[in-house]
């Protein structure tokens, strides 16, 4: 019985003796079992994120037959051309690096004494509570909160009936609830790396300063924001580049206003013309890929 059940399990012994070595072999080179873990997500990286930038810009360069309405795969400058030089597009674009920088001031305005408050003044409870409910809106479904504030901002909205007591109005729809509505929806994404970077500064540091005699603002001022500096510019990246290639908000409290995002969703539905949208689209992704190039030298990018 002892011969035969060995000689039923020798096979296996084979086996186990290849999955040894290759334990030991990954053990020994971290930089292959490091190589094998990221394969799968950087192949899905390429395939999705990369390849498809690369067929948007190989798109922008083709046209579109105006009598069929079909796509020709005709080589040519013309979508950039008149992308960069019509005054429409340039307005445009203005507009919306204007509406996106607009944003990102005020979520970094609101975000920075929260973020504070939350990782340097709140007990480990109530840090737990704010944090949740910081976390709570990215819950709700982005347009659902698009249109509750297309709601508030309205004429007959609870924030006309707030203000007109006080003589005063709502903006109505437009820019203003624009920057009003993208400030709401991308704070959690502000807030989030910035009460981060906070959490790493040394309260000694601050107990430090205030043996020496510095005051609030002094020690916020002088420690704290440039301790926290990488940790904000890594917040405006979000605010920044999702304002600017947002335009479903747009459509929702702005009005007559266009954005960069919805000169694409007009080309590549009604218009029907890819290429062009294709260029136009072009123009967000130039000018998040500098501004990631400027913040690099900050170490934000650690900070995501």
């Amino acid at each position: 019985m002892t011969s035969a059940h060995t000689t039923r399990r020798a096979p296996a012994l084979p086996r186990a003796s290849a999955a040894r070595r290759g334990s030991a072999f990954l053990t020994a080179h971290p930089r292959v079992r490091l190589g094998l873990l990221l394969a799968a997500p950087l192949f899905w990286l390429v395939v999705v994120y990369i390849v498809a930038l690369v067929l948007l810009l190989v798109t922008a360069f083709w046209t579109v037959d105006s009598f069929t309405g079909e796509i020709r795969i005709d080589w040519t400058l013309d979508n950039i051309v008149t992308v960069l030089t019509g005054a429409l597009y340039q307005t445009v674009t203005l507009r919306t690096v204007g509406v996106a920088a607009a944003v990102t001031v005020i979520d970094v305005l609101l975000a920075l004494p929260i973020a504070f408050f939350m990782a340097k003044v709140a007990g480990p409870r109530l840090q737990r509570i704010l944090v949740i409910a910081v976390l709570m809106p990215l819950w709700a479904s982005y347009l659902v909160k698009a249109y509750a504030w297309r709601s508030v901002l309205s004429q007959d909205g609870i924030l006309e009936w707030l203000l007109a007591p006080l003589g005063l109005h709502t903006p109505g729809y437009g820019l203003t609830a624009t920057i009003i509505t993208l400030s709401y929806l991308w704070l959690p994404y502000v807030i989030l790396p910035i009460y981060a970077g906070l959490e790493r500064v040394p309260d000694s540091l601050l107990e430090a300063s205030s043996d020496l005699g510095g005051r609030t603002w002094r020690t916020m001022r002088s420690v704290v924001l440039p301790l926290a500096f990488p940790a904000i510019v890594a917040g405006t990246i979000f605010s920044f580049s999702l304002s600017l290639g947002d335009y479903i908000t747009v459509n929702i409290v702005g009005g007559a206003s266009q954005m960069l995002g919805n000169l694409v969703y007009t080309n590549v539905g009604a218009a029907n013309n890819l290429p062009l949208a294709a260029a136009i689209a072009l123009i967000p992704i130039v000018i998040i890929f500098g501004y990631l190039a400027l913040v690099r030298r900050t170490g934000a990018l650690d900070n995501l």
